[in-house]
């Protein structure tokens, strides 16, 4: 027998049923989205199995265990902004580019393969230096393709915020885009 939030084997209860079946679910897309924020791979991993901890720690106490997914994502978000506040320092003085920074098309011209590179270390790194919740925002919308309704429930917020806090991230991103042609 098995419910939405758990199944039964051999007549014992599996309570983590459903928790595995969201890491399986959520758990390359929340890396992704860490990477993205963070820059680094083992550092992402970090933040999104620490989310899946803080979970875990507090599945039982879930008032809707449905909204279980928005809540990893905000929790990845967090987990990332205080790496991010701890780390500021050394980014900040960080004199070579991160891997994912540097991803280049496998075939093509080697110019162009070199302009895209820059191109998108650029748009990286004007996202990256965008407030918290604009750059939170673009990150949900165009890397995780969540709606309104989704990056609102995964921030805490109206979906009236997340349409004004995402109007101003892109009129930020365009306008410094605009300054570097």
């Amino acid at each position: 027998m098995s419910s939405a939030f758990g199944s039964t084997i051999g007549g014992i209860a599996d309570a983590d049923a459903p928790l595995t079946a969201l890491y399986i679910t959520h758990y390359p897309h929340l890396v992704g989205l860490a990477r993205v924020l963070l820059r680094d791979h083992h550092a992402a991993e970090e933040v999104v199995q620490e989310a899946f901890i803080r979970v875990k720690a507090s599945w039982r106490g879930m008032r809707d265990p449905h909204r279980s997914a928005a809540y990893l994502r905000s929790a990845v978000l967090n987990q990332a902004r205080s790496r991010l506040r701890r780390c500021s320092v050394a980014a900040a003085h960080a004199a070579v580019p991160a891997a994912a920074d540097r991803a280049v098309p496998a075939f093509g011209d080697p110019v162009e393969r070199a302009v895209a590179a820059d191109e998108r270390a650029n748009l990286l790194h004007h996202i990256r230096s965008l407030p918290d919740r604009q750059r939170d925002c673009v990150v949900l919308r165009y890397y995780l393709d969540l709606s309104e309704a989704e990056m609102a429930e995964t921030l805490g917020i109206s979906k009236g915020s997340v349409k004004t806090h995402l109007s101003r991230a892109l009129a930020a991103l365009a306008i410094r885009l605009e300054d570097k042609a």
